[in-house]
C-alpha cells in the first residue's frame, strides 16, 4: 500500500513538471532580442498572433487557416482591412461568436491577419 502511494505521488510530481514544461518553458531559441525580434528573426507580435490564432481560431478555421467550419483566413487581408478584422473578432459575424479572445489579443491577431493577402 505504501508503494502505491509513493508511486502515485511521484507520478503527480512528474505530471506537474511536464505541465510546467509545456506551458512555461520556451527554450533558448525563443530568447527575445532588443527591438521585439526573436532569435529566428520574426517579430514577437507575429509569433504571439500565430500562437493565439492557433489555439483559439484553428479549430473552426481549419489547419493552416485554409477553412473548415469557418471561412479560410489565409488570404483574409485582401478582403478586409485590419480594423474590420478586429471588429469581426471582437463582435462576431454570422456563426462566429464575439469575444473568443481578449480585445488586446484581437488587435494583435487582426494586425497579423491583415497582412495575409
Amino acid at each position: 500500500m505504501k508503494k502505491l502511494w509513493a508511486t502515485t505521488g511521484i507520478n503527480i510530481i512528474l505530471a506537474g513538471f511536464l505541465v510546467f514544461l509545456l506551458f512555461y518553458y520556451e527554450g533558448p531559441g525563443h530568447a527575445a532580442k532588443p527591438g521585439g525580434e526573436t532569435a529566428g528573426g520574426e517579430t514577437a507580435s507575429a509569433e504571439k498572433a500565430e500562437e493565439i490564432a492557433s489555439t483559439s481560431c484553428m479549430s473552426c478555421h481549419g489547419e493552416n487557416f485554409k477553412g473548415g467550419a469557418g471561412p479560410a483566413l489565409d488570404k483574409i487581408g485582401s478582403k478586409y482591412a485590419q480594423n474590420d478584422i478586429e471588429n469581426i473578432i471582437k463582435n462576431g459575424k454570422g456563426a462566429m461568436p464575439g469575444g473568443v479572445i481578449t480585445p488586446e489579443e484581437a488587435k494583435i491577431v487582426a494586425e497579423w491577419l491583415a497582412q495575409k493577402k
